[in-house]
């Protein structure tokens, strides 16, 4: 079988997904360092990422030969099952670093707020979508928009605050994209801030081992205001006084690998602060990447992430359907908001999130499920395609 017929779709949006595996095999082989150690075996690391991102392509293989049409069975589905997934995680599921955000099948776990995000980008796109009149999206989608991610968010924040926020953003694109009123817009921002200006009154005045401060809602406030703080000290830090402390320790490594790294990098490899970064291969990839392959390194990795957005934004154009233009600018706008997040944070622009680099980062459900972006990108593609072509017998529609 020629591969023009296994690689369908927009070519530029699978060279990009190409590109970033390769970047991936070379900076998780080389990033996880103290993963090789662990486990005893020098190729190990490799060998596993390569195992996940050939499981990513046969899963954007499999999603871009479904039309996309059938992707709005995704809200029917999927977001009932991403409320029940989500409250067994909150009550029941494991926890890491004082977070609740894993469901454990003994050798195998997962993110319930993976299928989640996806789930509510589709859910979004349909009720916009289905919403449309000729001077903009109707006010209900608006409510109905804010009834979905405000449950899923609700759900998500209390354990993982940088995804609800993430997700709610780009939602909250979407329905700017999607014309809904800007001044129900400007007043969900306005309510939005009075909501945190009493969540932060509450814990300002509520002392630390209440139960207020122990409760759900709260119970991770304190890392996250540790998180700022750490923030603030970096940015009055003095290069000359400049020391590691434990507090800061990851932080403070990224710094000194993007301080060491120049104009060429060290070459794939030769990173010395993997060694120290307990997230070298995950949330503070970006900076070994810096490290090893330098400015032009990482302007690449910038370079293509833009290139996706774009792309998704010149397929979402050609649509002649409402739904797949919303959701391929909806997964571009969620991969690529989650890429510009982790790299802040690598680069010391943003608190510390927990936000692996879409696609590069080790590999894991997170891996698969933005595989799972890419392929329905890739559908919709090959959707925009065949209505050009006038050859899809349902573009007559404009839903």
């Amino acid at each position: 079988m020629k591969a023009s017929k296994i690689f369908q779709g927009d070519m530029v949006i699978w060279v990009i997904f190409f590109f970033l595996c390769v970047i991936s095999l070379v900076e998780v082989f080389s990033a996880a360092s103290t993963l090789a150690y662990k486990d005893g075996s020098f190729w190990s690391p490799l060998i596993k990422q390569a195992a996940f991102l050939a499981g990513g392509t046969l899963v954007v293989i499999f999603f871009h030969n479904i039309p996309c049409r059938f992707f709005k069975l995704i809200p029917i589905i999927f977001l009932p099952l991403s409320v029940i997934l989500l409250l067994i995680t909150l009550l029941f599921g494991n926890e890491a670093n004082d977070a609740s955000r894993w469901i454990g099948f003994g050798f195998f776990q997962f993110q319930p707020s993976e299928i989640a995000k996806v789930t509510v980008i589709a859910s979004v796109a349909l009720v916009l979508a289905q919403q449309q009149r000729q001077d903009g999206a109707d006010d209900k989608a608006f409510k109905y928009t804010l009834i979905i991610v405000g449950v899923i968010c609700a759900l998500i924040f209390t354990e993982n605050l940088s995804t609800a926020a993430l997700l709610f953003g780009v939602v909250f694109l979407m329905m700017f994209i999607g014309r809904v009123k800007l001044i129900l817009l400007g007043k969900l921002i306005l309510g939005i801030i009075g909501g945190l200006g009493l969540i932060i009154l509450i814990a300002a005045i509520s002392p630390k081992d209440s139960a207020i401060m122990k409760s759900r809602i709260f119970h991770r406030f304190q890392t996250w205001e540790s998180r700022i703080d750490k923030q603030g000290d970096d940015i009055e830090k003095d290069a000359k006084t400049y020391r590691i402390t434990d507090k800061t320790a990851q932080r403070d490594h990224a710094n000194i690998a993007i301080a060491t790294s120049g104009f060429i990098g060290k070459m794939p490899g030769n990173s010395v602060q993997r060694d120290f970064l307990s997230q070298a291969y995950s949330d503070f990839i970006f900076a070994i990447i810096i490290e090893e392959l330098g400015l032009w390194g990482a302007a690449m990795v910038v370079f293509l992430y833009i290139v996706l957005l774009f792309r998704a934004g010149r397929i979402a154009s050609r649509c002649e359907r409402n739904f797949p233009a919303f959701l391929a600018m909806g997964l571009a706008l969620l991969l690529v908001s989650q890429a510009i997040l982790n790299m802040m944070v690598a680069t010391g622009l943003f608190p510390i999130t927990g936000q692996p680099l879409p696609l590069i980062s080790r590999g894991g459900t997170a891996t698969l499920i933005n595989c799972t972006y890419i392929g329905m990108i890739l559908s919709v593609s090959r959707y925009s395609r065949k209505t050009l072509d006038h050859s899809d017998p349902f573009v007559k529609v404009n839903k």
